[in-house]
């Protein structure tokens, strides 16, 4: 007997509603998952089990043991006789490899035959990147076994991230999303001395070219306007780049060396998102400026948390969005992409990129 009964594939596409589906989500670094620790996460909604075993594997489960419901996290990653692995419930003792197959229910006596084999709980499929966990979640809640790796990305080097941070934002994916993506808001919010204000705004003018799955600002100087990048020295060059379902990075160059700023987020529930905020590099400006660069880059984090939260005073009315281009293109593009993912899923044939190369133009 399989947890759960099957259901349709789901295809949420209106703003703000619903989840994208057969795609990878960023969970966790791999440093964080500790051999024999459990660790409970909400995915989509959905709660998983996310561990690693004492032989360094990765997995991944629903988090509900199908007797009474009590979370697996709560309970303890047993070594059998035989060498195997089992997450064991702490309710009643009953234990599921980590492919999610029932081994053991201790309450049965010798009589009382009944195949525990049959018992399953949906696992998973989870990958391990560049130092990064993925899960694949599947639009069918029986499970599904992903049709593509995890993403790559350019520029993580030196090991692990010289900047780690998290936020959750009390919003849908989708309106935390187009907000990190939007290019006209930093003059408002990002005010730092360091940065920029209001009064040194300029006319702009960005290519853009379709990506895997996404877009991309291509290589270019950065802004004359953005006085950070002058840490970094010599004649940076930047490309900035969006990948469905919540991936955003920075790739700049400085000659030889790199700085990668990852921005993964991953939807909780409807209403809550996961901001990771990973930056690896190996320019020497790091040695010396971490800790400022870390203060920026959580204070630029923060305010746009914080302005999340004053748009929610207005979407609690279900007020109506207005998009214009060229600054709310990309938003645009995002919308179109995650139709295009649900639509090339449904239909059972390859995703083709609706985003057209163009140049935008904007003030800021």
């Amino acid at each position: 007997m399989a947890e759960g009964d099957a259901r349709p594939a789901r295809s949420e596409t209106r703003f703000g509603e619903g989840f994208l589906y057969d795609i990878w989500y960023f969970a966790a670094l791999g440093r964080d998952l500790k051999p024999g620790r459990l660790q409970r996460f909400e995915l989509l909604g959905e709660p998983v089990l996310l561990g690693r075993t004492r032989k360094g594997e990765v997995y991944a489960i629903r988090d509900v043991c199908p007797h009474r419901a009590a979370p697996f996290s709560a309970g303890r990653l047993v070594t059998e006789a035989d060498g195997r692995e089992t997450i064991e419930c702490p309710y009643h003792g009953w234990r599921f490899g980590t492919d999610g197959g029932c081994t053991a229910i201790p309450s049965l006596v010798a009589e009382q035959q009944m195949d525990v084999t049959r018992i399953r709980v949906r696992k998973f499929p989870v990958a391990e990147s560049q130092g990064m966990v993925f899960v694949w979640m599947s639009s069918d809640p029986r499970g599904g076994e992903p049709t593509e790796p995890p993403p790559i990305f350019p520029g993580v080097v030196g090991g692990d991230p010289k900047i780690i941070d998290h936020m959750d934002f009390d919003s849908h994916i989708d309106h935390a999303v187009v907000g990190l993506m939007d290019p006209a808001h930093g003059p408002y919010v990002h005010q730092q001395w360091w940065w920029r204000s209001s009064k040194s705004q300029h006319d702009k003018a960005k290519k853009f070219e379709p990506r895997e799955a996404g877009f991309s600002m291509v290589r270019h100087e950065p802004s004359k306007n953005s006085r950070a990048y002058v840490v970094l020295g010599g004649e940076p060059l930047t490309e900035i780049t969006f990948r469905l379902p919540g991936l955003r990075w920075e790739h700049i160059t400085v000659g030889p060396r790199q700085v990668l700023s990852l921005t993964c987020l991953t939807p909780i529930h409807p209403t809550k998102t996961r901001i990771t905020q990973l930056v690896w590099s190996d320019h020497p400006a790091f040695v010396l400026l971490k800790p400022f660069i870390a203060a920026g880059a959580r204070a630029f984090l923060r305010q746009d948390g914080d302005m999340v939260n004053l748009q929610n005073e207005g979407l609690r009315y279900d007020a109506s969005l207005l998009w214009i281009d060229d600054a709310d293109r990309q938003a645009k593009w995002y919308q179109q992409l995650k139709r295009e993912w649900t639509a090339s899923r449904r239909e059972g044939r390859a995703f083709s990129n609706p985003v057209e190369p163009a140049v935008l133009k904007w003030r800021s």
